[in-house]
Protein backbone atom coordinates (compact mmCIF):
# COMPACT_ATOMS: atom_id res chain seq x y z
CA UNK A 1 0.00 0.00 0.00
CA UNK A 2 1.59 3.57 -0.63
CA UNK A 3 1.82 5.93 1.94
CA UNK A 4 1.17 9.34 1.01
CA UNK A 5 1.40 13.15 2.60
CA UNK A 6 -2.41 13.19 2.20
CA UNK A 7 -4.25 13.82 5.43
CA UNK A 8 -7.14 11.79 4.18
CA UNK A 9 -5.77 8.91 3.11
CA UNK A 10 -4.94 7.64 6.38
CA UNK A 11 -8.50 8.05 6.94
CA UNK A 12 -9.95 6.01 4.39
CA UNK A 13 -7.82 3.32 5.07
CA UNK A 14 -8.73 3.01 8.25
CA UNK A 15 -12.45 3.07 6.79
CA UNK A 16 -11.80 0.24 4.82
CA UNK A 17 -10.50 -1.42 7.38
CA UNK A 18 -6.95 -2.16 6.02
CA UNK A 19 -3.78 -2.74 8.23
CA UNK A 20 -2.38 0.84 8.65
CA UNK A 21 1.74 0.43 8.54
CA UNK A 22 2.11 4.30 8.38
CA UNK A 23 0.67 4.48 11.80
CA UNK A 24 4.00 5.26 13.01
CA UNK A 25 4.33 8.31 10.74
CA UNK A 26 1.42 9.85 11.64
CA UNK A 27 2.61 10.20 15.42
CA UNK A 28 6.09 10.98 14.11
CA UNK A 29 4.49 13.84 11.48
CA UNK A 30 1.98 15.24 14.97
CA UNK A 31 4.42 15.02 17.49
CA UNK A 32 7.84 15.10 16.72
CA UNK A 33 9.96 13.56 19.22
CA UNK A 34 12.33 15.77 21.63
CA UNK A 35 15.93 14.96 20.81
CA UNK A 36 18.49 15.12 23.63
CA UNK A 37 18.60 14.38 27.33
CA UNK A 38 15.60 15.37 29.62
CA UNK A 39 17.95 16.10 32.31
CA UNK A 40 19.68 18.45 29.81
CA UNK A 41 16.25 19.81 28.58
CA UNK A 42 16.69 21.30 32.29
CA UNK A 43 19.81 22.11 32.94
CA UNK A 44 20.79 23.99 29.92
CA UNK A 45 17.73 26.45 30.32
CA UNK A 46 18.21 26.96 34.17
CA UNK A 47 22.14 27.27 33.47
CA UNK A 48 21.01 30.33 30.84
CA UNK A 49 18.57 31.32 33.55
CA UNK A 50 20.68 31.66 36.66
CA UNK A 51 23.12 33.78 34.25
CA UNK A 52 20.22 36.31 33.45
CA UNK A 53 19.49 36.38 36.63
CA UNK A 54 22.98 37.12 38.45
CA UNK A 55 22.95 40.13 35.65
CA UNK A 56 19.65 40.91 36.55
CA UNK A 57 19.88 41.27 41.11
CA UNK A 58 23.61 42.40 40.56
CA UNK A 59 23.31 45.50 42.56
CA UNK A 60 19.82 46.27 41.34
CA UNK A 61 19.78 48.87 44.53
CA UNK A 62 21.52 50.82 42.42
CA UNK A 63 20.71 53.78 41.44
CA UNK A 64 19.41 54.90 44.87
CA UNK A 65 16.84 56.75 42.92
CA UNK A 66 13.31 56.86 41.88
CA UNK A 67 13.66 56.19 38.25
CA UNK A 68 11.46 57.28 35.58
CA UNK A 69 7.36 56.53 36.60
CA UNK A 70 8.78 54.24 39.16
CA UNK A 71 7.45 56.86 41.41
CA UNK A 72 4.36 56.44 40.52
CA UNK A 73 3.96 52.69 40.64
CA UNK A 74 5.80 51.97 43.89
CA UNK A 75 4.26 54.15 45.64
CA UNK A 76 0.57 52.85 44.46
CA UNK A 77 2.34 49.45 45.42
CA UNK A 78 2.81 49.45 48.44
CA UNK A 79 -0.82 51.52 49.60
CA UNK A 80 -2.24 47.99 47.92
CA UNK A 81 -0.36 45.91 49.71
CA UNK A 82 -1.06 48.15 52.92
CA UNK A 83 -4.85 49.15 52.46
CA UNK A 84 -5.82 47.13 49.75
CA UNK A 85 -6.30 50.23 47.27
CA UNK A 86 -4.09 53.15 46.10
CA UNK A 87 -4.21 56.30 48.45
CA UNK A 88 -2.55 59.77 47.47
CA UNK A 89 1.13 60.56 48.65
CA UNK A 90 2.06 63.48 50.25
CA UNK A 91 4.47 66.24 48.21
CA UNK A 92 7.78 65.09 47.61
CA UNK A 93 7.07 61.52 48.83
CA UNK A 94 10.10 60.19 46.98
CA UNK A 95 12.43 62.15 49.07
CA UNK A 96 11.19 61.12 51.89
CA UNK A 97 11.14 57.24 50.87
CA UNK A 98 14.50 57.73 49.86
CA UNK A 99 15.40 58.76 53.40
CA UNK A 100 13.81 55.69 54.88
CA UNK A 101 10.35 56.89 55.81
CA UNK A 102 7.16 55.31 55.35
CA UNK A 103 4.75 57.31 56.55
CA UNK A 104 3.93 59.68 53.32
CA UNK A 105 0.59 59.18 52.77
CA UNK A 106 -2.29 62.36 52.72
CA UNK A 107 -4.39 62.69 56.31
CA UNK A 108 -7.82 61.78 56.09
CA UNK A 109 -10.58 61.38 58.89
CA UNK A 110 -10.82 57.74 59.47
CA UNK A 111 -14.72 57.87 58.09
CA UNK A 112 -13.52 59.66 54.35
CA UNK A 113 -10.33 57.98 53.60
CA UNK A 114 -11.98 57.87 50.08
CA UNK A 115 -11.37 61.43 49.84
CA UNK A 116 -7.77 60.28 50.31
CA UNK A 117 -7.91 57.43 46.92
CA UNK A 118 -5.64 57.75 44.24
CA UNK A 119 -7.06 57.89 40.68
CA UNK A 120 -4.84 55.19 39.02
CA UNK A 121 -5.15 54.47 35.20
CA UNK A 122 -4.06 50.43 35.09
CA UNK A 123 -5.86 47.72 36.63
CA UNK A 124 -3.90 46.32 39.93
CA UNK A 125 -2.15 43.06 39.09
CA UNK A 126 1.10 44.72 38.60
CA UNK A 127 0.68 46.59 41.32
CA UNK A 128 0.35 43.68 43.80
CA UNK A 129 3.42 41.77 42.33
CA UNK A 130 5.48 45.15 42.77
CA UNK A 131 4.23 44.95 46.58
CA UNK A 132 5.15 41.36 47.13
CA UNK A 133 8.39 42.87 47.01
CA UNK A 134 7.86 45.64 49.08
CA UNK A 135 6.24 43.57 51.78
CA UNK A 136 9.35 41.02 51.87
CA UNK A 137 11.61 44.12 51.98
CA UNK A 138 10.47 47.46 52.55
CA UNK A 139 9.86 50.49 50.63
CA UNK A 140 13.50 50.43 49.36
CA UNK A 141 15.00 50.67 45.53
CA UNK A 142 15.42 46.57 46.20
CA UNK A 143 12.00 46.11 47.55
CA UNK A 144 10.30 48.16 45.06
CA UNK A 145 12.65 46.30 41.87
CA UNK A 146 12.51 42.90 43.39
CA UNK A 147 9.53 41.68 41.48
CA UNK A 148 10.68 43.00 38.61
CA UNK A 149 13.78 40.97 38.67
CA UNK A 150 12.37 38.09 39.76
CA UNK A 151 9.40 37.80 36.85
CA UNK A 152 12.64 39.00 33.98
CA UNK A 153 14.79 36.07 35.34
CA UNK A 154 11.80 33.71 35.36
CA UNK A 155 11.15 34.62 31.31
CA UNK A 156 14.16 33.45 29.95
CA UNK A 157 13.44 30.06 31.71
CA UNK A 158 10.46 30.31 29.99
CA UNK A 159 11.30 30.92 26.68
CA UNK A 160 14.03 28.55 26.51
CA UNK A 161 11.88 25.94 27.52
CA UNK A 162 9.33 27.27 24.79
CA UNK A 163 11.76 27.55 22.22
CA UNK A 164 13.36 24.06 22.80
CA UNK A 165 9.78 22.68 22.48
CA UNK A 166 8.91 24.74 19.25
CA UNK A 167 12.48 23.43 17.81
CA UNK A 168 12.99 20.21 19.53
CA UNK A 169 16.52 21.04 20.18
CA UNK A 170 17.88 22.07 23.55
CA UNK A 171 20.74 23.83 22.24
CA UNK A 172 18.42 26.12 20.27
CA UNK A 173 16.58 26.63 23.72
CA UNK A 174 19.34 27.57 24.94
CA UNK A 175 20.40 29.85 22.42
CA UNK A 176 16.74 31.56 22.81
CA UNK A 177 17.23 32.54 26.33
CA UNK A 178 20.58 33.71 25.90
CA UNK A 179 19.66 36.36 23.52
CA UNK A 180 16.67 37.69 25.74
CA UNK A 181 19.38 37.20 28.64
CA UNK A 182 21.37 39.72 26.72
CA UNK A 183 19.01 41.98 25.59
CA UNK A 184 19.34 45.56 27.15
CA UNK A 185 15.46 46.43 27.26
CA UNK A 186 14.41 43.42 28.96
CA UNK A 187 17.50 43.90 31.21
CA UNK A 188 16.58 47.40 32.04
CA UNK A 189 12.75 46.49 32.90
CA UNK A 190 13.93 43.86 34.81
CA UNK A 191 15.73 46.26 37.14
CA UNK A 192 13.00 48.92 37.16
CA UNK A 193 9.77 49.18 39.30
CA UNK A 194 6.99 49.86 35.78
CA UNK A 195 4.37 47.45 34.51
CA UNK A 196 5.71 46.39 31.23
CA UNK A 197 8.23 43.57 32.34
CA UNK A 198 4.83 41.91 34.02
CA UNK A 199 2.81 42.24 31.12
CA UNK A 200 5.85 40.94 28.95
CA UNK A 201 5.82 37.96 31.45
CA UNK A 202 2.09 37.29 30.94
CA UNK A 203 2.15 36.90 27.73
CA UNK A 204 5.20 35.01 26.92
CA UNK A 205 3.86 31.99 29.76
CA UNK A 206 0.33 31.88 27.76
CA UNK A 207 1.79 31.79 24.51
CA UNK A 208 4.22 28.92 26.12
CA UNK A 209 1.12 27.10 27.86
CA UNK A 210 -0.71 27.01 24.19
CA UNK A 211 2.57 25.53 22.51
CA UNK A 212 2.17 22.78 25.68
CA UNK A 213 -1.62 22.25 25.08
CA UNK A 214 -1.09 21.67 21.21
CA UNK A 215 1.07 18.99 21.89
CA UNK A 216 -1.59 17.36 24.46
CA UNK A 217 -4.11 17.67 22.16
CA UNK A 218 -2.03 16.08 19.57
CA UNK A 219 -0.85 13.67 21.76
CA UNK A 220 -4.65 12.69 22.73
CA UNK A 221 -5.76 12.85 18.86
CA UNK A 222 -2.90 10.50 17.80
CA UNK A 223 -3.31 8.18 20.62
CA UNK A 224 -7.43 8.42 19.27
CA UNK A 225 -6.74 7.29 16.23
CA UNK A 226 -4.43 4.22 16.49
CA UNK A 227 -6.77 2.52 19.04
CA UNK A 228 -10.43 3.83 18.56
CA UNK A 229 -13.45 3.18 16.36
CA UNK A 230 -13.70 5.69 13.26
CA UNK A 231 -15.52 8.96 13.36
CA UNK A 232 -15.73 11.45 10.80
CA UNK A 233 -15.30 14.46 13.32
CA UNK A 234 -13.20 12.94 15.95
CA UNK A 235 -12.97 12.45 19.75
CA UNK A 236 -13.56 15.38 22.55
CA UNK A 237 -10.09 15.83 24.07
CA UNK A 238 -10.72 15.77 27.67
CA UNK A 239 -10.13 18.52 30.21
CA UNK A 240 -7.00 20.67 28.80
CA UNK A 241 -5.18 22.27 31.81
CA UNK A 242 -2.68 23.72 29.69
CA UNK A 243 -5.26 25.88 27.57
CA UNK A 244 -7.08 26.98 30.87
CA UNK A 245 -3.82 28.15 32.13
CA UNK A 246 -3.31 29.92 29.14
CA UNK A 247 -6.38 32.16 29.90
CA UNK A 248 -5.25 32.15 32.85
CA UNK A 249 -2.14 34.28 32.10
CA UNK A 250 -4.07 35.89 29.54
CA UNK A 251 -6.41 37.19 31.90
CA UNK A 252 -3.44 38.08 34.48
CA UNK A 253 -1.78 40.10 31.36
CA UNK A 254 -4.70 42.05 31.11
CA UNK A 255 -4.66 42.78 34.86
CA UNK A 256 -1.35 44.26 34.26
CA UNK A 257 -2.24 46.58 31.69
CA UNK A 258 -5.03 46.55 29.28
CA UNK A 259 -3.23 46.28 25.93
CA UNK A 260 -2.84 42.40 27.11
CA UNK A 261 -6.35 41.77 25.30
CA UNK A 262 -5.16 41.97 22.25
CA UNK A 263 -2.72 38.68 22.59
CA UNK A 264 -5.99 37.57 24.17
CA UNK A 265 -8.13 37.25 21.00
CA UNK A 266 -5.12 36.51 18.96
CA UNK A 267 -4.24 33.64 20.97
CA UNK A 268 -7.80 32.34 21.16
CA UNK A 269 -7.71 32.26 17.39
CA UNK A 270 -4.23 30.72 16.83
CA UNK A 271 -5.54 27.86 19.29
CA UNK A 272 -8.74 27.35 17.67
CA UNK A 273 -6.94 27.27 14.19
CA UNK A 274 -4.46 24.65 15.51
CA UNK A 275 -7.21 22.33 16.95
CA UNK A 276 -8.59 22.68 13.34
CA UNK A 277 -4.99 21.61 11.60
CA UNK A 278 -4.49 18.79 13.97
CA UNK A 279 -7.76 17.19 13.09
CA UNK A 280 -7.51 17.36 9.73
CA UNK A 281 -3.85 15.91 10.00
CA UNK A 282 -5.29 13.08 11.45
CA UNK A 283 -7.40 12.54 8.92
CA UNK A 284 -10.89 13.21 9.39
CA UNK A 285 -13.72 13.65 6.65
CA UNK A 286 -14.86 17.12 8.70
CA UNK A 287 -12.06 18.70 10.64
CA UNK A 288 -13.33 21.47 11.05
CA UNK A 289 -16.79 21.01 12.18
CA UNK A 290 -15.69 18.19 14.48
CA UNK A 291 -13.54 20.89 15.68
CA UNK A 292 -16.75 23.77 16.39
CA UNK A 293 -18.23 20.70 17.90
CA UNK A 294 -15.81 19.80 20.53
CA UNK A 295 -12.83 22.03 20.81
CA UNK A 296 -14.47 25.58 20.45
CA UNK A 297 -16.77 25.18 23.61
CA UNK A 298 -13.71 24.12 25.74
CA UNK A 299 -11.70 27.56 24.00
CA UNK A 300 -14.42 29.56 25.19
CA UNK A 301 -13.90 28.56 29.02
CA UNK A 302 -10.43 29.05 28.15
CA UNK A 303 -10.47 32.45 26.42
CA UNK A 304 -13.60 33.99 28.11
CA UNK A 305 -15.18 32.80 30.86
CA UNK A 306 -11.92 31.92 32.83
CA UNK A 307 -10.24 35.78 31.59
CA UNK A 308 -13.28 37.64 33.05
CA UNK A 309 -13.38 35.90 36.47
CA UNK A 310 -9.83 35.73 36.73
CA UNK A 311 -9.31 39.69 35.86
CA UNK A 312 -12.38 40.42 38.43
CA UNK A 313 -10.97 38.93 41.02
CA UNK A 314 -7.94 40.99 40.62
CA UNK A 315 -10.03 44.05 42.12
CA UNK A 316 -11.20 42.53 45.07
CA UNK A 317 -9.28 45.04 47.06
CA UNK A 318 -11.09 47.31 45.28
CA UNK A 319 -14.34 45.80 46.20
CA UNK A 320 -14.00 44.92 49.51
CA UNK A 321 -12.50 48.19 50.58
CA UNK A 322 -14.70 51.17 51.12
CA UNK A 323 -11.76 53.75 50.16
CA UNK A 324 -10.99 53.14 46.70
CA UNK A 325 -11.39 55.91 43.70
CA UNK A 326 -14.74 55.83 42.90
CA UNK A 327 -16.36 52.80 44.85
CA UNK A 328 -18.97 54.90 46.44
CA UNK A 329 -19.27 52.80 48.79
CA UNK A 330 -22.20 54.60 51.44
CA UNK A 331 -24.39 54.09 48.17
CA UNK A 332 -23.96 50.51 47.74
CA UNK A 333 -24.27 49.86 51.80
CA UNK A 334 -27.39 52.01 51.74
CA UNK A 335 -30.13 49.59 50.77
CA UNK A 336 -28.72 46.67 53.08
CA UNK A 337 -29.28 44.29 49.62
CA UNK A 338 -26.49 41.91 48.95
CA UNK A 339 -28.16 41.84 45.67
CA UNK A 340 -28.35 45.87 45.68
CA UNK A 341 -24.64 45.92 46.70
CA UNK A 342 -23.18 43.62 44.10
CA UNK A 343 -24.91 45.62 41.34
CA UNK A 344 -24.36 49.07 42.30
CA UNK A 345 -21.01 48.03 43.25
CA UNK A 346 -20.75 46.88 39.13
CA UNK A 347 -22.15 50.03 38.37
CA UNK A 348 -19.55 52.43 40.24
CA UNK A 349 -16.69 50.10 38.88
CA UNK A 350 -17.76 49.98 35.09
CA UNK A 351 -18.10 54.06 35.79
CA UNK A 352 -14.24 54.04 36.82
CA UNK A 353 -13.29 51.80 34.28
CA UNK A 354 -15.19 54.11 30.94
CA UNK A 355 -13.22 56.86 33.31
CA UNK A 356 -9.58 54.91 33.19
CA UNK A 357 -10.36 53.97 28.45
CA UNK A 358 -11.38 57.99 28.15
CA UNK A 359 -8.15 59.32 29.73
CA UNK A 360 -5.76 56.18 27.55
CA UNK A 361 -8.04 57.60 24.50
CA UNK A 362 -7.50 61.24 25.01
CA UNK A 363 -3.59 60.86 26.48
CA UNK A 364 -2.09 63.57 24.19
CA UNK A 365 0.57 65.13 25.95
CA UNK A 366 4.13 66.04 24.73
CA UNK A 367 6.64 64.19 26.14
CA UNK A 368 10.76 64.46 25.21
CA UNK A 369 11.19 60.66 24.71
CA UNK A 370 7.99 59.90 23.39
CA UNK A 371 8.19 57.72 20.57
CA UNK A 372 6.04 56.51 17.08
CA UNK A 373 5.68 52.54 16.81
CA UNK A 374 7.39 52.83 13.35
CA UNK A 375 10.40 53.68 15.11
CA UNK A 376 10.67 50.89 17.78
CA UNK A 377 12.34 48.19 15.80
CA UNK A 378 14.85 50.21 14.97
CA UNK A 379 15.60 51.64 18.64
CA UNK A 380 15.18 55.50 17.47
CA UNK A 381 14.08 56.43 20.57
CA UNK A 382 15.08 55.09 23.36
CA UNK A 383 13.74 56.11 26.92
CA UNK A 384 16.32 57.88 29.62
CA UNK A 385 15.42 55.93 32.63
CA UNK A 386 17.93 57.84 34.76
CA UNK A 387 20.72 60.09 34.40
CA UNK A 388 23.01 62.22 37.19
CA UNK A 389 26.43 63.88 36.21
CA UNK A 390 29.07 63.90 38.61
CA UNK A 391 31.87 65.83 38.46
CA UNK A 392 35.20 64.52 39.59
CA UNK A 393 34.44 61.26 40.97
CA UNK A 394 35.50 58.38 38.44
CA UNK A 395 38.82 59.71 37.80
CA UNK A 396 38.15 62.61 35.40
CA UNK A 397 36.23 65.76 35.33
CA UNK A 398 32.92 64.79 33.75
CA UNK A 399 31.12 61.38 35.14
CA UNK A 400 27.82 60.69 34.12
CA UNK A 401 25.66 57.78 36.06
CA UNK A 402 22.90 57.05 33.14
CA UNK A 403 20.12 54.10 32.89
CA UNK A 404 19.02 54.22 29.19
CA UNK A 405 15.81 51.98 28.36
CA UNK A 406 17.37 50.65 24.85
CA UNK A 407 17.40 47.34 23.26
CA UNK A 408 21.12 45.44 22.36
CA UNK A 409 21.02 46.54 18.71
CA UNK A 410 22.76 43.38 17.51
CA UNK A 411 19.48 41.20 18.87
CA UNK A 412 16.96 43.72 17.39
CA UNK A 413 18.54 44.74 14.31
CA UNK A 414 19.02 40.46 13.91
CA UNK A 415 15.51 40.08 14.55
CA UNK A 416 14.19 42.75 11.91
CA UNK A 417 16.25 40.43 9.33
CA UNK A 418 14.76 37.29 11.08
CA UNK A 419 11.15 38.51 10.85
CA UNK A 420 11.28 39.25 7.46
CA UNK A 421 13.06 36.06 6.52
CA UNK A 422 10.10 34.23 8.88
CA UNK A 423 7.35 35.94 6.57
CA UNK A 424 9.13 34.56 3.26
CA UNK A 425 9.59 31.03 4.91
CA UNK A 426 5.37 31.21 6.13
CA UNK A 427 4.08 32.14 3.13
CA UNK A 428 6.78 28.98 1.40
CA UNK A 429 5.76 26.45 4.04
CA UNK A 430 3.15 27.38 6.63
CA UNK A 431 4.62 26.48 9.44
CA UNK A 432 3.20 26.25 12.27
CA UNK A 433 6.02 27.85 14.44
CA UNK A 434 6.48 30.82 12.19
CA UNK A 435 3.11 32.01 11.79
CA UNK A 436 2.42 31.99 15.63
CA UNK A 437 5.43 33.79 16.48
CA UNK A 438 4.88 36.23 13.60
CA UNK A 439 0.78 36.81 15.05
CA UNK A 440 2.06 37.46 18.68
CA UNK A 441 5.13 40.07 17.42
CA UNK A 442 2.10 41.47 15.23
CA UNK A 443 0.13 41.99 18.58
CA UNK A 444 2.84 43.74 20.53
CA UNK A 445 3.23 46.09 17.90
CA UNK A 446 0.52 46.20 15.14
CA UNK A 447 -2.28 47.81 17.58
CA UNK A 448 -0.18 51.06 18.65
CA UNK A 449 -0.40 51.81 14.90
CA UNK A 450 -3.96 52.39 15.41
CA UNK A 451 -3.83 54.72 18.44
CA UNK A 452 -1.12 56.45 16.88
CA UNK A 453 -3.11 57.12 14.37
CA UNK A 454 -6.55 58.05 15.57
CA UNK A 455 -5.68 59.70 18.68
CA UNK A 456 -1.82 60.74 18.62
CA UNK A 457 -1.16 58.74 21.99
CA UNK A 458 1.56 59.51 24.09
CA UNK A 459 3.88 56.49 23.55
CA UNK A 460 7.38 55.18 24.77
CA UNK A 461 9.89 52.05 22.95
CA UNK A 462 9.18 50.11 26.43
CA UNK A 463 5.97 49.31 25.23
CA UNK A 464 7.52 47.11 22.70
CA UNK A 465 8.93 44.62 25.13
CA UNK A 466 5.75 41.92 24.70
CA UNK A 467 7.41 41.94 21.13
CA UNK A 468 11.08 40.55 22.33
CA UNK A 469 10.30 37.40 23.15
CA UNK A 470 8.98 36.69 19.89
CA UNK A 471 11.83 38.63 18.27
CA UNK A 472 13.88 36.14 19.94
CA UNK A 473 11.92 33.19 19.25
CA UNK A 474 12.35 34.83 15.14
CA UNK A 475 15.84 34.78 15.33
CA UNK A 476 15.89 31.05 17.29
CA UNK A 477 13.89 29.56 14.33
CA UNK A 478 15.80 31.03 11.71
CA UNK A 479 18.98 29.98 13.39
CA UNK A 480 17.16 26.57 13.00
CA UNK A 481 17.12 26.89 9.55
CA UNK A 482 20.28 27.78 9.16
CA UNK A 483 21.68 25.05 10.68
CA UNK A 484 19.03 22.33 9.31
CA UNK A 485 17.96 19.14 10.52
CA UNK A 486 20.30 16.19 12.56
CA UNK A 487 19.96 14.22 9.75
CA UNK A 488 21.36 14.85 6.04
CA UNK A 489 18.36 15.28 3.89
CA UNK A 490 17.43 15.51 -0.18
CA UNK A 491 17.06 19.55 0.87
CA UNK A 492 20.71 19.87 1.33
CA UNK A 493 21.37 19.48 5.03
CA UNK A 494 24.94 18.04 5.29
CA UNK A 495 27.67 18.18 8.01
CA UNK A 496 29.45 20.92 6.29
CA UNK A 497 25.65 23.03 6.28
CA UNK A 498 25.38 22.03 10.05
CA UNK A 499 29.37 23.05 11.00
CA UNK A 500 28.82 26.81 8.76
CA UNK A 501 25.43 26.93 10.10
CA UNK A 502 26.34 26.51 13.93
CA UNK A 503 29.45 28.87 13.28
CA UNK A 504 27.26 31.68 12.17
CA UNK A 505 24.94 30.98 14.64
CA UNK A 506 27.36 31.02 17.55
CA UNK A 507 29.37 34.30 15.96
CA UNK A 508 25.80 36.11 16.37
CA UNK A 509 25.42 35.13 19.53
CA UNK A 510 29.20 36.25 20.81
CA UNK A 511 28.13 39.29 19.34
CA UNK A 512 24.97 39.51 20.93
CA UNK A 513 27.10 39.08 24.16
CA UNK A 514 29.45 41.66 23.29
CA UNK A 515 27.46 44.65 22.15
CA UNK A 516 25.34 43.85 25.60
CA UNK A 517 28.30 44.24 27.49
CA UNK A 518 29.60 47.07 25.26
CA UNK A 519 25.97 48.95 26.94
CA UNK A 520 25.55 47.62 30.12
CA UNK A 521 27.67 50.81 31.79
CA UNK A 522 25.07 53.11 30.52
CA UNK A 523 21.92 50.11 31.03
CA UNK A 524 23.16 49.71 34.91
CA UNK A 525 23.91 53.19 36.29
CA UNK A 526 27.51 52.53 36.06
CA UNK A 527 29.72 55.10 36.87
CA UNK A 528 31.89 56.35 33.87
CA UNK A 529 33.64 59.64 32.52
CA UNK A 530 30.95 61.59 30.11
CA UNK A 531 33.28 60.80 26.77
CA UNK A 532 32.31 56.92 27.75
CA UNK A 533 28.85 57.24 28.42
CA UNK A 534 28.41 59.50 25.35
CA UNK A 535 30.20 57.15 23.25
CA UNK A 536 27.76 54.22 23.98
CA UNK A 537 24.78 56.58 22.12
CA UNK A 538 24.31 54.88 18.86
CA UNK A 539 22.20 57.33 17.18
CA UNK A 540 23.28 60.68 19.03
CA UNK A 541 20.92 63.14 18.66
CA UNK A 542 17.99 60.71 18.86
CA UNK A 543 19.54 58.39 22.43
CA UNK A 544 20.51 61.40 24.24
Amino acid sequence: MAVTDSPYQAFDEREAGESLPRTRSVRDRMIPPMRGSVMWGWVGPLLITLFGGILRFWNLAHPKAVVFDETYYMKDSFSLITWGVERVAVKDADKAILAGKTDIWESCAADALDKCASYVVHPPLGKWMIGVGEWLFGLTPFGWRFSAAVVGTLSILVLARVARRMTRSTLLGCFAGLLLALDGLHYVLSRTALLDIFLMFWVLAAFACLVVDRDRARERLVAWYESSPVSPYGPRLGARPWRLAAGLCLAFAMSVKWSGIFFLAAFAVLSLLWDFGARRAVGLRHPYVGAFNKDVPQGFLSFAVVPFVAYMLTWTGWFASANGYGRNWAQATSAGNPLFFLFDSMRSWIKYQWQVFTFHSGLESTHPYMSEPWSWPLLLRPVAFYYEGRQNTCGVKDCSEAVLGVGTPVIWFGALAALVALIAYYVSSRDWRAGAVLLAYAMGWLPWFYFAITDNRTMFLFYAIPMVPFMVLAITLCAGLLIGPARPTATGSTPVRRTVGAAVVGAFALLALINFWWLHPILSAELVPYTEWKARMLFEKRWI
